[in-house]
C-alpha cells in the first residue's frame, strides 16, 4: 500500500478521534435549541447524530480505501469484484452495520479489516454511554443553577 492511502486513512482517523473527544469533553455546538422538558436535549441528540454519521462515513471511507489494495469485505462468503460505486455502498453499509452493532453477517471483513471493524464496534458500543453521561451532566448542571 502506498503512502497516500495511509495518509488519507490517518487523516480520517484523526477526524473521527477529534469528533469523539470533542463530544465527550463537551464541545460546543454552533446551534442552540431549547426544549420545555429538560430531560431531553435536542442539542446533544443532534451532536450524537452528527458524530455517528461522521464515524460511519469515516470508517466506510477507510474500508473503501483499503479495498483498493486487496479484498477487505467479502459478501456472502464469495469473493466478487464490484464497481467503485458498489464498493463505496458496501463499505458504508458495512460500517453502519458494524457501528450500530447490528452485524447481519452478510458482509465479512478479512485481513486488517477485522481489526478496523473491531475498533469501530467498540466505538459504537461506548458512544451511547458517553451520550447518556453527557445528558445526565447537562441535566445536573441545569438543575443546580
Amino acid at each position: 500500500m502506498g503512502i497516500i492511502p495511509w495518509l488519507v486513512i490517518v487523516v480520517i482517523c484523526l477526524i473521527i478521534i477529534k469528533s469523539l473527544l470533542g463530544f465527550i469533553r463537551g464541545g460546543k455546538i454552533t446551534w442552540h435549541m431549547e426544549m420545555r422538558d429538560s430531560r431531553f436535549s435536542a442539542e446533544l441528540f443532534y451532536a450524537l447524530l452528527i458524530i455517528y454519521s461522521t464515524v460511519i462515513i469515516g470508517f466506510g471511507l477507510i474500508y473503501f480505501i483499503i479495498s483498493f489494495h486487496g479484498i477487505i469485505l467479502v459478501e456472502g462468503e464469495e469473493l466478487r469484484e464490484v464497481s467503485v460505486l458498489g464498493s463505496i455502498i458496501h463499505s458504508v453499509y458495512f460500517s453502519g452495520a458494524t457501528m450500530l452493532t447490528i452485524g447481519y453477517g452478510d458482509i465479512t471483513p478479512i485481513g486488517i479489516g477485522r481489526f478496523i471493524a473491531l475498533i469501530e464496534a467498540l466505538i459504537g458500543y461506548v458512544l451511547p454511554t458517553a451520550f447518556v453521561l453527557r445528558l445526565v451532566q447537562s441535566h445536573q448542571r441545569s438543575r443546580d443553577k
